[in-house]
């Protein structure tokens, strides 16, 4: 590969910041030089022209031209993209975390002499950045997941212990607090208005842990798309959806940074990356700032996030064939007494747009639950029978979030199955209990999770959560084994549980 020289690469931009062709040469420079620096063809035929002419300029006033020279290259040296970066810097962080992994074995010999319940001790790096001076820092939750201790290396190399104060597995953010202040802070920009192929900035640490200085490191890029969402592979916990899409190059170490435009306002948090290799090829993903601080709001005043709720279904989230639907998304049934049902829209109808917003995709329309919190309203246009109606839907909690739970052996959280819930979780089943929170203790014994219907308990039909806290009593008093009956996924599994 041949590299140009350093010379051709900086004099374009000397050009671009000198006078007129038609003003007065500025002290220093000479008439010649002037007309080649305007010359508005920019060749580099010009520009060495330029250098000589300079040269000669020079050996009469050699201080001052050279003065003059260098004042003009450093400032083309400060762009819009320096300036920006150097805004930001100052406030995104390093976020250190130690976590335990249950070790699997790879080997005969590592499963004859690897102990049961083996683990280790796993040290993961990402980024975050500093939203308040008393201490909130936002990064991703993948960079959290599973901590039992987090460190916070602020850009000076000071280590700050952080408490997570929450974390958000579906959208993929995560809060945490140290204890400090007068912390710099970024500045919060706007997603909205964003234009395809305007310069933004991403700034973490991507390898930080190979690198023997905590300065973060910045890269450069522009605005791909926005508005993008990620079809989920099998094992996606979260959902990205409603993506800003860069270029600008994100590396393992990156996620949780900050995506900043050209002013230094940070419109989007780092999140992932499309590659097979696992390091940048030009496709990386941002959460648009407005759902991350949402988000990290509800974290940090209730711990968890409340989830919107419309009560209905769309085609499509079932299967990936078909997905695009140009024409709008088929309603595919709307819960008794939902959001949905109170705005009058049926079972049949073809939802066109929310909140302004063409609905192509179930993922379009994820992307709207995904940006509204309980109590607010989402204007939609949909069509039936060829005729466009508009409606809006007031958003509740999710029925699961609001139904009343019992508790049973100590650590599982039981909630009676209704029509709402069972709309919300797409159970096939009209019976059961949900298992809303489960102890690692009884999800070890018995292989059951949060997410499963139990619909029977040995021979017996569960019609209530009552009914799930009587056949495990009644085992244990006993001290039998029972089998324990899920609807998971749309199918039907057992488990033996020894309650």
């Amino acid at each position: 590969m041949r590299f140009a020289p350093a010379v051709a690469l900086v004099l374009p931009a000397l050009a671009c910041n000198a006078p007129d062709s038609d003003r007065p040469a500025e002290a220093g420079f000479g008439a010649s030089a002037v007309a080649a620096v305007s010359d508005s063809r920019g060749t580099i035929d010009s520009a060495s022209w330029t250098l000589r002419a300079l040269g000669e300029d020079a050996q009469a006033s050699p201080n001052n031209t050279q003065q003059q020279l260098s004042d003009s290259i450093s400032g083309s040296r400060l762009s819009a993209i320096a300036t920006a970066a150097a805004r930001v810097a100052p406030a995104v962080v390093s976020v250190n975390v130690v976590r335990r992994e249950r070790r699997v074995a790879r080997t005969i010999w590592e499963q004859f002499w690897m102990p049961r319940g083996s683990e280790r001790v796993v040290e993961g790096l990402g980024s975050g950045f500093v939203v308040t001076s008393d201490g909130i820092v936002i990064t991703n939750q993948h960079v959290t997941e599973g901590a039992e201790e987090i460190v916070v290396t602020t850009r000076d190399g000071t280590d700050l212990e952080a408490v997570l104060l929450g974390e958000d597995q579906l959208t993929d953010i995560a809060v945490l607090k140290v204890d400090a202040r007068s912390l710099p802070t970024v500045s919060i920009g706007s997603s909205n208005d964003l234009v395809i192929g305007e310069w933004v900035v991403a700034i973490g640490n991507p390898y930080g842990y190979l690198l023997g200085n905590t300065e973060p490191t910045v890269t450069a890029g522009v605005v791909s798309a926005v508005g993008r969402d990620l079809i989920p592979a099998d094992q996606d916990e979260g959902s990205y959806v409603g993506m800003i899409q860069t270029d600008a190059a994100i590396n393992p170490g990156n996620s949780g940074g900050p995506l900043a435009n050209a002013l230094g306002e940070v419109v989007g948090v780092n999140a992932s990356i499309f590659s097979r290799s696992g390091g940048s090829v030009g496709i990386g993903f941002a959460i648009p700032i407005e759902r991350a601080l949402r988000v990290a709001n509800e974290l940090r005043l209730y711990g968890t996030v409340r989830r919107a709720w419309m009560g209905l279904d769309v085609a499509g989230a079932e299967s990936l064939r078909g997905w695009k639907q140009a024409g709008g998304l088929e309603v595919t049934r709307v819960a008794a007494g939902g959001p949905a049902d109170q705005a009058g829209l049926r079972g049949g109808d073809v939802l066109v747009r929310a909140e302004g917003q063409a609905m192509r995709t179930y993922l379009d329309w994820e992307a709207i639950k995904l940006d509204v919190s309980p109590g607010e309203p989402v204007t939609v246009v949909y069509r039936r029978r060829s005729r466009e109606r508009e409606a809006q839907i007031t958003v509740a909690d999710l029925p699961s979030a609001r139904a009343e739970r019992v508790s049973t052996n100590g650590d599982v959280e039981l909630i009676t199955l209704n029509p709402a819930i069972q709309q919300e979780r797409g159970f096939q089943r009209d019976h059961g209990a949900l298992i809303y929170s489960i102890g690692e203790r009884a999800g070890r014994l018995s292989r059951l999770q949060a997410g499963d219907l139990i619909v029977q308990v040995n021979r017996q039909r569960i019609e209530s959560a009552e009914d799930v806290t009587a056949a495990f009593q009644a085992a244990g008093r006993q001290r039998t084994w029972i089998r324990v009956y899920v609807e998971r996924d749309g199918s039907v599994y057992s488990t033996d549980f020894y309650p």
